[in-house]
């Protein structure tokens, strides 16, 4: 990872940082979804579980997969064409897209899985 000037005035930032991010928020989102985390967190365990709550933040986690699909499409397209990924400008704009997705993503799961509490 590097960040240094190109020319006078203008930085870059090396596409590894945004690279990172990317699969830093797809590991937390996976596990959110699906490794219990956020149906623990807002749903209760054990004898407190809500099963109208784990519903409630199941429906959450299919919705923010109309933001994970295009975030996997961008990631692996991005690391995967030639013509991106041998342009260092053109890889860290779709990284980070992909990173803001996967962030909106979060906040889906976040919003559902806390309208989906009991009240």
């Amino acid at each position: 990872m590097q960040v240094a000037p190109r020319r006078t005035g203008e930085w870059w930032i090396s596409p590894a940082i945004p690279a990172v991010a990317n699969a830093a928020l797809a590991s937390l989102w996976a596990f959110t979804a699906f490794g219990g985390w956020g149906e623990q967190a807002f749903c209760g365990v054990d004898s407190a579980h809500d099963p109208t709550c784990a519903t409630g933040f199941e429906n959450a986690v299919l919705s923010s997969l109309a933001v994970v699909i295009p975030a996997v499409v961008i990631m692996v397209s991005a690391l995967v064409l030639r013509r991106v990924r041998h342009y260092p400008d053109r890889l860290g704009m779709m990284l980070t897209a992909a990173a803001f997705l996967w962030v909106g993503a979060e906040g889906i799961v976040f919003l559902g899985g806390y309208l989906a509490q009991p009240s």
